[in-house]
């Protein structure tokens, strides 16, 4: 070293441009070296000289990195790679501090020692090492240099309170994740800056957060040790960690080294703590803001003057101790535990007998275990890699390429993409050694090219998990007051910046479902605030639209095209609904006003529409006294009554209130009173959500499927939800309730007392099978008694005995359907009486007696309607016996003549069976069979009554007992024709009453 050779200590805090300083200076000579204390460090300083110089003459040389070029004047190391003896005019060691540090402080200390420029050498560090360089370096000149800016504690505060340019610190990689995670989800995202990074990750994140993508950075002790970034505020989440042998902690003036980040230049920066972590202690706090911490007396040293006579000499110089009191022995380093593991192995001890052999087991020894894999497999990896190189001079290529074929592999998540990071950079390093491997260009291009790509692939899969780049730039842009572009496209999805974040349904902003919770909230709010004028361009829209493009649901939503927009809650009366709107509060009162006055003139114009004749009903002001009373229930139950619950008012009805409400298309129907045109689909829908409405019901009733006579009764359905849908409940299921009342005029011609069978025409109305109506009937109160019986064939011709005689016949399976014109049905059923049509005959006065009607019930009955005697007995006299019709135009047969294909008895061998049932009034059962009391007993008459005499059941002349002891008539001759009554005869039902009681 020259005479004239000066050697500077520049210390002071952080934020003092120490390296800046150190660089500007190395620049002023022709050549130099300086050691930086990160690989990242080295990277940056390396990028930022070649920007000045050129890539020609600057080096970067890191244990895993060699980028030489042939006329290099200026050297970037980290400290451990700094070449020695190469004799450049400067040379600067940064973060000189680090001589105490546990794990490399005896790397510091021998540069502290021993390295030297020709011309200058600069250790920059904190101001604590001024009393150990002046007692170890005497020749040493000290500059001091004071922070640029302040540095101010800011007491513990919520991750979720952190200002922009913040920058939170852990110290494990769960804990950096966690962090970064919980920032993601209420920030918006943060960058990940550790130590284990390659450089190439670690400086894609940095420009991240440097190019304001993301406004947080997480990151490790690692950005303490000078990495120049943009910071206001450091937060530790922690104050103590793990050395690699125990949990201590942070000493202040580690502390103070960290916190040092927050303010750039002439910026002053805040430091405190977040999430569990301890507020300081005050004296903690002030020593560093006030840059006063004890000073260094003891620094880490190894012996660096070692001996390769023997694997046992050479451990005994590295653990020789020193003779200045400053200078303290280093614990076991993990290249000392390396050597005495492999020293202990008999082929290595074998191997190295010489001098060169043990240097080159050292060599090996000092590969890091990158990968942090146990001491006992790391030392397994050192002797492969030393009897490669001792037995063949180099590391076998097709070994040495398998093991990098495995790690090239950029699936996986983010720790999977770290593990085979930190196993690529072994073969990095082992790479950069000169003369380990057959080709040293090739392997080092290989190691780097497999390094990037996982390095890109770490950076990839950091961004998606830790960076939702929307919600970072909406943030950004709030922040910064700006009004910010909102975008509707047709399908209502919503960009703001550029960035999806939602979608626009109806009046409601809905933010993407990709979000958590906590962002979900930001994007809304940032969001809504964009969208202010969409909702009124779109409330404008809405309100010129035609009825056709909204609709309700059976659940009482109102819906504009696949938007709810509103729904419909109960209003002073049934038919009066109110609307509620579904309108985000920031869009402003005025289009929530819009949009309720659209959606009620829709509701209002949909009840018009679809309930015309119950609203003309309502406004009926001829209507006076009962007529008008009942109009009002009927109003009042949305144009459907059982007729059971208004038995007292209809009978108190007159004739002219009837013939009054039936203007307006009211049907007094057996069961029912209801307006046929309020049956339809749509309407029936309606009346269902307005029911329910008005019922306070949760869960609205669904209208059924249009055009079914029945449906499966529903289970746990509302009281009266079958009414409202226009069906009535019989057993498992329930029939449309016009259709009820048809078959109630096809029953009230039935002998409901002596038992009938079903004809084809009830089980066509209802469109079942037999055992299906059966089930029906006795819903409806009747007994379904099962049978069977010989089945009759069809009769192709009836053939005498001798052969000349053939005459056509019914076929026996055929029904004769009862005659009941639609307009005949209607009158019939608008007189019927209070009780099911099984009653009717029931009601009857002792005797067969039958009141007169009243005068006023004369006058309305019809004129083509014979007669309707009281309440009690419904029409008949217009409906003309077509079985003896149909009985006149069969030709008479000999008792002789077997009709062909009829069996004679049910006892023909082979004869098949059909099954039948026989209904009768279910109340008939309960006794008093005879019935001698008012009214004759509990069994309902009808016109198919038995003719034949004496006892019931007596086989009429002609028949022939069947299977059950039945009656079937054969008899060949038709029964005389009855004299007709005169249809115009008011009392033609009683006499008919009175006929077939004698």
């Amino acid at each position: 070293m020259a005479g004239d050779a000066r050697v500077v200590a520049v210390l002071g805090p952080t934020n003092t441009g120490k390296t800046t300083y150190a660089i500007e200076r190395m620049l002023g000579h022709r050549t130099g070296v300086i050691g930086l204390p990160l690989r990242l460090l080295a990277r940056e300083v390396y990028d930022r000289i070649v920007k000045v110089r050129g890539p020609s003459v600057v080096a970067l040389v890191t244990g895993e990195e060699r980028i030489v070029p042939p006329r290099t004047q200026y050297w970037v190391c980290t400290v451990e790679a700094m070449p020695d003896g190469m004799g450049a005019d400067f040379v600067a060691v940064d973060e000189i501090q680090l001589c105490a540090d546990p794990e490399r402080g005896h790397v510091f200390t021998d540069r502290l020692l021993r390295a030297r420029g020709l011309h200058e050498t600069l250790f920059m560090g904190a101001d604590t090492m001024r009393g150990t360089i002046a007692a170890l370096v005497p020749q040493a000149q000290f500059m001091q240099r004071e922070r640029m800016s302040e540095l101010i504690y800011a007491g513990q505060k919520k991750i979720s309170r952190m200002r922009p340019r913040s920058a939170i610190v852990g110290f494990s990689v769960e804990n950096v994740y966690a962090i970064a995670e919980l920032i993601r989800r209420q920030k918006g995202g943060a960058a990940v800056v550790m130590g284990a990074l390659s450089p190439r990750t670690r400086n894609a994140q940095v420009d991240m957060y440097q190019n304001g993508e993301v406004d947080f950075l997480v990151a490790t002790d690692a950005i303490g040790m000078g990495l120049n970034l943009d910071v206001d505020h450091v937060a530790f989440s922690a104050l103590s960690k793990f050395d690699g042998r125990r949990m201590r902690p942070l000493a202040p003036n580690e502390l103070a080294q960290i916190a040092g980040r927050a303010g750039r230049g002439f910026r002053s920066g805040t430091f405190g703590v977040t999430g569990d972590a301890p507020a300081l202690d005050d004296g903690v706090a002030r020593a560093i803001m006030d840059h006063s911490f004890t000073p260094q007396q003891k620094i880490n040293w190894r012996n660096h003057a070692l001996q390769f006579g023997s694997i046992d000499r050479l451990i005994a110089t590295l653990e020789a101790p020193s003779d200045h009191e400053r200078l303290v022995r280093a614990r076991e380093a993990d290249d000392l535990r390396a050597l005495k593991s492999l020293g202990q192995v008999a082929e290595i001890e074998a191997r190295c007998t010489d001098g060169p052999s043990v240097r080159l087991l050292w060599d090996v020894c000092r590969i890091p275990d990158f990968r942090g894999i146990s001491h006992a497999e790391h030392a397994g990896l050192l002797e492969q890699i030393f009897n490669d190189l001792h037995q063949r001079g180099r590391i076998a290529d097709d070994w040495l390429a398998r093991q990098i074929k495995r790690i090239d592999r950029t699936d996986g998540d983010i720790d999977a993409l770290s593990k085979r990071l930190a196993f690529i950079r072994t073969w990095t390093y082992v790479a950069q050694r000169k003369g380990w491997t057959a080709d040293e260009s090739h392997w080092r291009g290989a190691t780097r090219v497999v390094e990037d790509r996982l390095s890109d692939a770490l950076h990839e899969r950091l961004t998606q998990r830790f960076v939702d780049r929307r919600t970072s730039v909406l943030l950004r842009r709030l922040g910064q007051k700006e009004a910010m572009v909102a975008e509707v496209n047709e399908t209502g999805e919503v960009t703001v910046e550029g960035e999806f974040v939602g979608k626009l349904d109806g009046f409601r902003f809905r933010a993407d479902k990709g979000a958590g919770a906590a962002e979900d909230k930001t994007i809304k709010s940032a969001a809504l605030q964009a969208l202010a004028p969409q909702f009124h361009l779109r409330a404008d829209r809405f309100y010129n639209a035609p009825d056709t493009e909204i609709d309700f649901t059976e659940q009482g939503g109102l819906m504009w095209g696949s938007s709810a927009v509103g729904k419909l809650v109960a209003g002073p009366e049934p038919l009066k609904p109110q609307v509620e709107v579904f309108v985000d509060d920031v869009a402003g009162p005025e289009v929530a006003q819009k949009v309720q006055r659209r959606l009620q003139h829709f509701i209002d114009r949909k009840i018009a529409a679809l309930f015309e004749p119950l609203l003309a009903l309502a406004k009926d002001e001829s209507l006076s006294g009962l007529a008008k009373g009942f109009a009002f229930r009927m109003v009042e139950n949305l144009g459907i009554l059982p007729r059971a619950e208004v038995a007292d008012e209809v009978k108190s009805l007159d004739q002219d209130a009837r013939s009054a409400l039936r203007k307006h298309g009211l049907r007094f129907g057996q069961f029912t009173i209801f307006m046929p045109l309020l049956l339809k689909p749509a309407s029936t829908r309606l009346r269902l959500v307005l029911w329910s409405l008005s019922k306070g019901l949760n869960e609205f009733p669904e209208s059924p499927p249009p055009g079914l006579v029945t449906i499966p009764v529903e289970t746990g359905a509302p009281e009266g939800a079958d009414t409202m849908s226009g069906y009535r409940n019989a057993g498992t299921r329930a029939i449309r309730i016009d259709m009820l009342e048809r078959l109630a005029d096809m029953l009230r011609s039935e002998d409901s007392r002596g038992g009938f069978e079903a004809k084809a025409d009830m089980l066509s109305i209802t469109g079942m099978t037999l055992e299906q109506f059966a089930a029906l009937m006795e819903g409806l109160g009747y007994k379904a008694e099962k049978g069977e019986r010989t089945k009759v064939k069809a009769v192709d011709k009836v053939i005498p005995h001798d052969g000349t005689h053939e005459a056509m016949a019914p076929d026996a399976d055929t029904q004769v359907p009862e005659k009941v014109a639609d307009g005949a049905s209607d009158v019939a059923l608008d007189d019927a009486p209070d009780k099911p049509v099984m009653d009717i005959a029931a009601e009857q006065p002792e005797g067969g007696i039958v009141e007169q009607p009243s005068p006023a019930e004369a006058e309305d009955i019809p004129a083509d309607v014979a007669a309707i005697v009281d309440d009690s007995v419904a029409p008949v006299a217009e409906e003309p016996d077509l079985a003896a019709e149909v009985s006149d135009h069969i030709a008479e047969t000999p008792e002789e003549e077997v009709p062909q294909g009829t069996a004679p008895d049910a006892e023909i061998a082979g004869a098949e069976t059909e099954v039948f049932y026989t209904f009768t009034w279910a109340r008939q059962a309960r006794g008093n069979q005879g019935g001698n009391r008012r009214g004759g007993g509990d069994r309902p008459q009808g016109k198919g009554r038995p003719q034949g005499k004496g006892k019931r059941g007596a086989l009429r002349e002609g028949s022939k007992p069947g299977k059950g002891g039945k009656a079937q008539n054969f008899s060949a001759r038709p029964p005389k024709p009855e004299k007709k009554i005169d249809p115009d005869n008011p009392f033609a039902a009683a006499l008919m009453g009175l006929k077939d009681k004698k």
